[in-house]
């Protein structure tokens, strides 16, 4: 529903002759950037994939890059739905297939996330030292940070109190979760204690930079968005990420934050809101057939397992 109520804001904000403009863009963009664009996207995705080998190894189980990758993309997909849930059904993709516990399989993808956040945050930090000025006064213009304090506040008090029940009530239903917490840890514990912790983090960083790189490209394929420098590049990619992260799929709030930040850096409104469609829609578009090719392909490609 935020999706939508942003979708329409924005659509609001224009006039017929300025919509008119914005499908111009769509139409003279070079979709040769956003090929390349959408190349690194699945490189980043085939990384992920292949990194995520590493922890279910130390755990003792064996899973097969084209099941992570189908599974990754499937998730994907879903977040476009529930945001988040694409985790819950990447690992419950590998249990059906590869035969992987749930919990620990969920363990190392909640484990995965936190590496991905620290390199969020690193992203942000670089951000703040090259345009502080302008990447606060925007933060605090368009992102509500209190509300999210105060919504960080409430879940802290009730991760409290629902571990204090977990963890001394004697109900059947916190000893079941008591029992599926140990595969949990297990598995969020194994990226810190496996072996193969450099290629890990070396995945780690080819998949950021093939955001970055995606990104990048996409800015090329028009010419009010071509020109701008890295530093502004790395600033609105900080944005669009955020964005993502706090929506399903960044739907309506990608488009809407890109063009508010790459105004301030003197791209006109209209250009950077197309520039936001064009990069967001290619994607999930992208998203859209990776994850239902997959989808449909699972079954498929491990016939013999399930039989």
């Amino acid at each position: 529903m935020l999706g939508v109520f942003l979708v329409y804001y924005a659509y609001n904000q224009f006039t017929p002759e300025q919509i008119t403009e914005m499908k111009s863009y769509f139409a003279t963009a070079n979709y040769g950037y956003i090929g390349l664009s959408l190349l690194f996207m699945n490189v980043s995705h085939a990384s992920r994939a292949y990194r995520w080998k590493y922890s279910l190894q130390y755990l003792g189980y064996q899973s097969n890059f084209w099941n992570n990758f189908m599974a990754i993309s499937v998730g994907y997909l879903l977040n476009l739905t529930i945001p988040r849930s694409g985790e819950l059904s990447r690992a419950a993709v590998l249990q059906k297939y590869d035969k992987i516990p749930f919990d620990k399989g969920f363990g190392t993808i909640i484990a995965e996330r936190i590496i991905d956040l620290i390199f969020l945050l690193l992203f942000v930090a670089t951000a703040l030292l090259l345009h502080y000025k302008q990447l606060m006064g925007f933060i605090t213009q368009h992102i509500p940070v209190k509300q999210l304090v105060v919504i960080g506040g409430v879940f802290v008090i009730s991760a409290i109190v629902g571990l204090y029940l977990l963890y001394t009530s004697n109900w059947k239903i916190f000893v079941f979760i008591r029992k599926k917490i140990t595969g949990l840890v297990e598995g969020m514990l194994s990226i810190f204690k496996m072996p193969h912790r450099i290629p890990f983090l070396i995945h780690t960083f080819v998949i950021w930079f093939g955001f970055v790189l995606t990104f990048y490209f996409g800015t090329k394929a028009l010419p009010e968005t071509s020109e701008i420098s890295l530093g502004i590049i790395m600033v609105a990619f900080v944005v669009g990420s955020l964005a993502i992260s706090f929506t399903n799929g960044g739907f309506g709030a990608f488009p809407l934050l890109i063009a508010k930040i790459l105004a301030l850096y003197g791209v006109a409104l209209t250009a950077g809101t197309a520039f936001g469609w064009l990069l967001w829609t290619t994607q999930t578009v992208a998203t859209v057939i990776l994850g239902g090719l997959s989808f449909l392909l699972l079954p498929v490609v491990n016939k013999e397992k399930l039989s």
